[in-house]
């Protein structure tokens, strides 16, 4: 007997996908509102990472809780709810978010702020939970990843758009402003920004509320009882937190108030320095100057920085003696963090070996690694891009300002859009010379629509024009993956560890384009360790996808620990943290191979599913 094809509810998939851009928008907006966070509250760069902690430890927390009340109820809460009810449920929580945004804006608070945010992510957790297997509920689930990656797609839209509509938000115009004109900005702009955003959220909540054509998705099916599982998952928090405590407290030790008494000290002289500094930006921004005027006019300047700077050298010296051994004080808890991270997961699995009862999908060595897969790819996926804008502020890559920066941001995680694009392909059912085709053509239209936007937006976008040589290497390496998960996260691996040792060894456009190819290394990488971790693992399928969406928290813990080691050795070399992560994912591609084959499981066969 033939069964006939499930045919895809396309009305419902495209009210849906308008979830997937909201995540993008968001997350990749926070690559420039990290920079502008450092400028306007005089951050460090680990200080200002607490952006990305607070929305990436959110999914964390969002879905963990969802684990505990399923483990507690025996029941699938988000199944039980319904997805349609679920995804508006965390909409209307997201414009919540929005809401405590627009407050701690108006009260110019830093901390309330990032609360807000964190408030934001908890929605986002509880719609991607819902997400990923409402897609699949749509349609014929054969074809279930592909309007995943298509759900991708528009993600990465997002992606491309949100850092050019904050900046314009934040910085109030297109033009280039100096880093100390931001500390005098009004932020009534983000309060007009957020106030849209909360409002978007409620007509998607209001979208799928009252559409008839979106289903309600119900699915009550038992939740498989994992009670070690849930119980070592608190306990890692409970040590996540103590990890991170005496770092916030360090910021009101003896002596970081002795560092804030001594940089007041100097403060009329660093002004000086800053006021300086703009105004060699403003020469060589000056059309009207000729080369060998501004590079006669620049040494002048820089001439009297080096003169500022040798005035107020005794007092920046002791800030240096007193930091540095507090940087490292600093350095080992967040360390201890990551630490926890993997040490919980490699204890939690040695013991489901020993005893595999109350510890549920744990007891697979695939999805314990795939966990760590995902913590490390969305780790690095959002440092490179949170870090990139203190990067572009050094001399050697441009010494661009915080306004000049969303082109690089949105051309960063546009190379997500890219090859997320070119994995979308499937969903239009071509075969041959047609697929071949698009594999070409897709990614170079998405490469065009980036540069595209932003040019319309006002930016100049030249140096970014030979960025498309990095593009056709991705897909040469595209037809070199054969739509092989295993083999697809081994060859970008191994071209991420490959581009971001070139960025740490070179400087300028070189390194520049190396380190935003690590964005075409992390687009297609989700789907690929997403289905490597949860095949083979049967009923405890769905389980095993809660625990994979927990590891976002990869993106709170991993920019964070970048941005402390940027403060002691450099925000180049920091980069050699994304070298480590890419590392890993290449040898999770490797080792899962093995694990697999010993399940009588072949690793050729499992089509690549899951977004973020």
């Amino acid at each position: 007997m033939i069964s006939t094809p499930v045919k895809t509810n396309y009305p419902a998939l495209y009210t849906l996908i308008t979830v997937f851009f909201f995540w993008g928008f968001i997350a990749a907006g926070n690559s420039i509102f990290i920079p502008f966070c450092k400028s306007y509250f005089s951050l460090d760069q680990f200080q200002s990472q607490l952006v990305d902690f607070a929305f990436y430890t959110a999914y964390y927390v969002g879905a963990l809780l969802l684990f505990a009340l399923g483990d507690i109820k025996g029941k699938d809460i988000v199944g039980k709810w319904g997805y349609k009810k679920s995804i508006v449920y965390g909409l209307l929580f997201s414009a919540l978010g929005a809401g405590a945004m627009i407050v701690a804006v108006e009260a110019n608070l830093y901390a309330g702020m990032l609360v807000g945010l964190f408030i934001v992510a908890l929605g986002f957790s509880l719609q991607q939970t819902a997400a990923n297997p409402f897609a699949i509920l749509l349609g014929d689930p054969k074809t279930g990843a592909s309007r995943v990656n298509l759900g991708g797609g528009i993600n990465s839209f997002g992606t491309t758009i949100g850092p050019i509509v904050v900046a314009l938000a934040l910085f109030g115009t297109a033009e280039t402003i100096s880093d100390e004109q931001i500390k005098a900005l009004e932020l009534s702009k983000v309060v007009l920004l957020y106030i849209g955003v909360g409002l978007l959220f409620v007509a998607a909540a209001a979208l799928f509320y009252f559409s008839k054509k979106v289903p309600s998705g119900i699915a009550n099916e038992p939740m498989e009882k994992a009670h070690k599982a849930l119980r070592t998952l608190i306990i890692m928090t409970g040590l996540l937190i103590v990890m991170f405590s005496p770092v916030f407290a360090s910021y009101n030790s003896d002596e970081a108030k002795q560092i804030v008494e001594i940089e007041k000290s100097i403060e009329p002289t660093t002004k000086l320095i800053n006021k300086s500094n703009d105004e060699i930006v403003a020469i060589r921004h000056d059309k009207d100057v000729t080369e060998q005027e501004k590079a006669a006019m620049i040494t002048v300047m820089e001439q009297k920085v080096n003169a500022l700077h040798l005035k107020i050298k005794p007092q920046t010296d002791e800030i240096s003696t007193i930091k540095m051994p507090l940087e490292k004080y600093r350095m080992y808890w967040l360390s201890g963090a990551l630490l926890v991270v993997m040490g919980g997961l490699l204890v939690s699995y040695s013991s489901a070996q020993k005893k595999s009862e109350g510890w549920g999908a744990m007891q697979y060595p695939q999805l314990i690694l795939g966990m760590l897969a995902i913590f490390m790819y969305v780790g690095v996926e959002v440092a490179i891009g949170s870090n990139l804008g203190e990067l572009l502020k050094l001399k050697e890559f441009g010494g661009l300002l915080s306004s000049e920066i969303s082109p690089y941001v949105s051309m960063y995680w546009g190379s997500l859009m890219i090859g997320r694009w070119a994995g979308a392909i499937s969903v239009f059912n071509l075969s041959g010379m047609k697929k071949t085709i698009a594999t070409i053509i897709i990614p170079l239209v998405a490469f065009a629509i980036i540069l595209g936007v932003n040019i319309v937006s006002g930016k100049d976008m030249q140096p970014l024009y030979y960025y498309v040589v990095c593009v056709i290497l991705q897909i040469g390496a595209f037809f070199l993956c054969k739509d092989k998960p295993a083999r697809t996260l081994m060859i970008f691996g191994s071209f991420g560890v490959i581009a971001t040792l070139i960025g740490l060894f070179s400087t300028g456009t070189v390194a520049i384009y190396a380190f935003l190819s690590g964005g075409l290394a992390c687009s297609i990488m989700w789907p690929s360790i997403f289905s490597l971790s949860i095949i083979g693992l049967g009923k405890y399928t769905s389980q095993g996808s809660a625990f994979l969406v927990m590891m976002i928290l990869g993106g709170g813990i991993i920019p964070p620990i970048q941005g402390k080691l940027s403060d002691i050795i450099g925000i180049h070399q920091s980069y050699i943290v994304a070298v480590l992560c890419f590392g890993y994912l290449t040898l999770f591609a490797i080792l899962v191979k093995g694990i697999l084959k010993k399940q009588n499981i072949d690793v050729d066969a499992i089509e690549a599913e899951g977004s973020h």
